[in-house]
């Protein structure tokens, strides 16, 4: 179930991309399908250990070249363990909603994305996330360690990213599906998952994704941009600016 969509990112063979936050590495193995060299990067060490032993098992099965490999560090958004200007591409998926200074976070994005390069930042699209909020406080944080801190806007979150020095483009939404789950996870509480509503809807959810049967691709797609779970917005670091442009 990916979020980004590579093309929009223009990702190519050889690429050297950073899946920031990469959880269990969804967008760090598409990757890698299509030859880019990659490094997962998550503050979870077993979730890393797990990225690192798929992108392993995919080598071994041929599913990737044999010349490419999925380096997994771990790291914090804000303090970004590489060198300047050191990716090709960013993925920043559902990251910035978790981190208190999100200036901090972008200026490290910009910091370590060569000139030239391409970055998708994905965070919960307003109207689905208020929703969720007004359903539930255990949600989000404080009473959610680790949770979202904010709701954004996409006018705020291109002002944000124009601020540090992105040139914002493009936009999508994703995961229309997936509203709905959110707010009945919340309506009975996050952490209820034996609610028997919750868990015919999680078997749906897991169906649909590795079956991806036609009438549920195209129903999502027509809702995505009125429903859709995750906003989607791309952008450019210009090829003039050095790498540590951005920093204040």
């Amino acid at each position: 179930m990916l979020t980004a969509d590579y093309d929009r990112l223009g990702l190519r063979p050889g690429d050297r991309l950073l899946d920031l936050g990469c959880g269990f590495g969804r967008h760090a193995f598409e990757a890698l399908r299509r030859g880019a060299r990659v490094v997962a990067c998550d503050m979870a060490v077993p979730e890393l250990e797990q990225v690192s032993a798929t992108a392993f098992a995919m080598k071994e099965a041929g599913e990737i070249a044999p010349t490419l490999s999925c380096t997994s560090v771990a790291g914090d958004g804000t303090k970004l363990p590489f060198a300047d200007a050191s990716f090709d591409r960013i993925i920043a998926s559902e990251v910035m909603e978790h981190v208190p200074d999100d200036a901090a976070a972008l200026t490290e994005f910009i910091r370590v994305l060569r000139p030239g390069g391409t970055i998708a930042i994905t965070v919960p699209a307003e109207f689905p996330e208020k929703i969720c909020w007004r359903l539930s406080d255990e949600y989000y944080a404080p009473k959610s360690v680790g949770g979202h801190v904010r709701i954004y806007a996409e006018s705020e979150l291109r002002q944000k990213m124009k601020d540090a020095g992105l040139l914002p483009g493009s936009s999508h939404r994703a995961h229309a599906l997936h509203a709905p789950y959110w707010w009945l996870r919340c309506a009975v509480g996050p952490r209820n998952e034996t609610n028997v509503a919750v868990k015919a809807y999680t078997k749906f959810l897991e169906w649909d994704i590795i079956s991806a049967p036609p009438l549920t691709r195209l129903t999502e797609k027509a809702l995505n941009p009125i429903l859709g779970k995750s906003l989607v917005v791309y952008a450019t670091k210009p090829i003039h600016q050095s790498a540590m442009a951005g920093s204040k």
